[in-house]
């Protein structure tokens, strides 16, 4: 039996106009969609994912000139020519015929708005329902999207649910109004990997029981390889592969697709470092010798290091905030026992709320505690006065998760790396704090002629490595690393994970490695620590938390991880 073709993209080209120049987005791009289909488009940012698909949509700027052999939409034996869609055309398409669920609600969706009303008007306006037909197709949508409690959820604003709970309200609203395509953009990057699963498995029985087509959008094979039929995979705005899920991740022709598998950290085969995807294209796809990391050598690595002095130690800690009533606390981390040796990697892993930024936090004196014991290089430092604590800064540095709100976007690079030298009086003169700046920028694979730079004018992992510099600017003993590879594609997140086991190294650096992607935690990490709701669920050794969990919570984050 011959499937329905939805959609047919041959020879598609885009490019913006800026001034006098002109930047070639997409070239020659060609690939078919079928009707209950699922389609993955791969590639790292600025492949040309996005592009494609808002020119699907037809959300592209002014400036973008937009070229086709063919480029049409099939319904129920109908063709449309996306090209010659006026405004009017579009307004009759978009939604209805094709929907997008963009890759961060929280700024799709808007803030003064409950999320009811923000589906009802979608419902009013396109579909022209009664009113009070409105919130009862709402309520059944929000059931349809497995939101808990859908009348709260219809009552709520976007600011009042979870991540994974906005993402749901997104589908439902992309969902209103019966499209025949559904195209989801990064629609799981900043979720846990638990709530990833269920977003997956939630739009897999949406395509099965409503059979529509669905273009899924990522930069990790691990993700499309739980939903897709066929992927196609682009770099630098052209198609290097395009097949069959099972043909492209099990036979990889291209070097690049090749390299996107070699990158991703493996949960099950750790190796010393991972492979650069620069050096595979280098190398025509060819992977280079990878040393796997023997479990005897890791667990005789563990015991070397509990031989080594305790560099932090965290007795009982409790850290509660004021409540939504009156005279109630919420209790965000209860009753916390780690500790930490030096030059070893713990690592943190859990789902966001469990408390991972907040003992981060409280470990760097950012919150404060509630009650218990920190005790750093045998000093209690918990309820010692800023004054005393000050010292303690230079030796204790935290990289948060998103550099670019980390980074003052008046301030050069140059003088954000230089600040904490100059304020801990460090490197003597100015010239001297300039040329470490130009050491550390080196240090961290940036050029010199940086300095001068300020952060909008880096991409993400390269503010990442600004970041990881600025903390190493004041030399110091301890790190938390906060997220610090979880919004970044993955070779770069490779780039950046090899770069901190590099300099962990060479500065003999313990750490705090936090995530709530459990094969990169188990990469980088000596020991894992597994946070639930507050609590420290379990604590071991890599290889028994990986290959022997003893806690059902730890047992479901791993069956979770979506698997090549």
């Amino acid at each position: 039996m011959i499937q329905e073709q939805s959609l047919l993209v041959e020879g598609l080209k885009i490019s913006f106009t800026t001034g006098n120049s002109e930047f070639e987005a997409i070239k020659n791009l060609s690939f078919e969609l079928l009707k209950g289909e699922c389609l993955g488009i791969v590639g790292e940012s600025g492949s040309g994912k996005s592009v494609t698909s808002l020119a699907l949509m037809g959300l592209l700027a002014k400036n973008a000139k937009i070229g086709a052999e063919k480029l049409k939409l099939s319904f129920s034996g109908e063709h449309i020519d996306i090209q010659e869609l006026s405004a009017k055309g579009w307004r009759e398409v978009r939604g209805k015929k094709v929907s997008m669920i963009f890759q961060e609600p929280m700024s799709s969706l808007n803030p003064v708005m409950t999320c009811g009303d923000q589906v009802a008007e979608a419902l009013l306006y396109r579909l022209k329902l009664p009113k009070q037909e409105v919130k009862k197709r709402c309520l059944q949508l929000f059931e349809e999207v497995k939101l808990p409690d859908p009348e709260k959820a219809f009552n709520s604003y976007p600011h009042q649910l979870s991540g994974g709970q906005r993402q749901r309200v997104m589908i439902a609203m992309a969902l209103s109004c019966n499209p025949d395509i559904l195209i989801a953009d990064e629609p799981t990057t900043a979720l846990d990997v638990t709530v990833q699963k269920n977003i997956l498995e939630l739009i897999a029985d949406l395509r099965n029981t409503r059979g529509m087509s669905v273009i899924f959008i990522t930069h990790d094979l691990g993700v499309v390889a739980a939903v897709a039929q066929k992927i196609a995979v682009l770099y630098r705005g052209e198609l290097v592969e395009y097949g069959t899920a099972e043909e492209v991740l099990k036979n990889p022709v291209h070097a690049y697709t090749k390299g996107l598998l070699a990158c991703r950290p493996s949960l099950h085969q750790r190796v010393e470092r991972l492979p650069s995807l620069q050096e595979i294209l280098l190398h025509s796809g060819n992977y280079p010798d990878l040393k796997i990391r023997s479990i005897e050598t890791e667990r005789q690595k563990v015991k070397e290091l509990n031989e080594r002095p305790t560099i932090l130690e965290l007795n009982k800690i409790v850290v509660e905030y004021p409540g939504i009533k009156k005279g109630e606390n919420f209790r965000a981390v209860n009753q916390v026992d780690l500790y930490l040796k030096k030059g070893e990697t713990l690592g943190l892993v859990g789902e966001s709320g469990c408390g991972k930024s907040t003992l981060s936090r409280a470990i760097m004196r950012l919150s404060p505690i509630t009650s218990g014991n920190m005790i750093f290089e045998g000093q209690e430092i918990g309820y010692i006065p800023e004054s005393q604590f000050r010292a303690y800064r230079k030796k204790m540095q935290l990289i948060f998760q998103d550099p670019y709100s980390s980074l003052n976007p008046k301030i050069r690079i140059g003088d954000a790396i230089t600040e904490p030298m100059k304020v801990h009086g460090l490197n003597g003169n100015e010239a001297s704090r300039k040329n470490r700046a130009f050491e550390l920028l080196d240090e961290v694979g940036l050029k010199g002629d940086f300095f001068n730079r300020y952060p909008h004018e880096f991409s993400g992992g390269q503010r990442q490595r600004i970041v990881i510099a600025r903390a190493l600017a004041v030399e110091p003993e301890f790190l938390i690393c906060d997220e610090s590879v979880a919004a970044l594609d993955v070779s770069v997140q490779a780039q950046v994970l090899n770069l901190l086991a590099d300099l962990r190294d060479k500065y003999k650096l313990s750490m705090i490695f936090i995530s709530h992607d459990l094969s990169v935690v188990a990469h980088m990490s000596n020991r894992i620590a597994v946070m639930y709701r507050g609590q420290i669920e379990e604590v071991g050794i890599t290889d028994d938390i990986v290959s022997h969990p003893q806690s059902p919570y730890t047992q479901k984050l791993i069956s979770s991880i979506p698997e090549l």
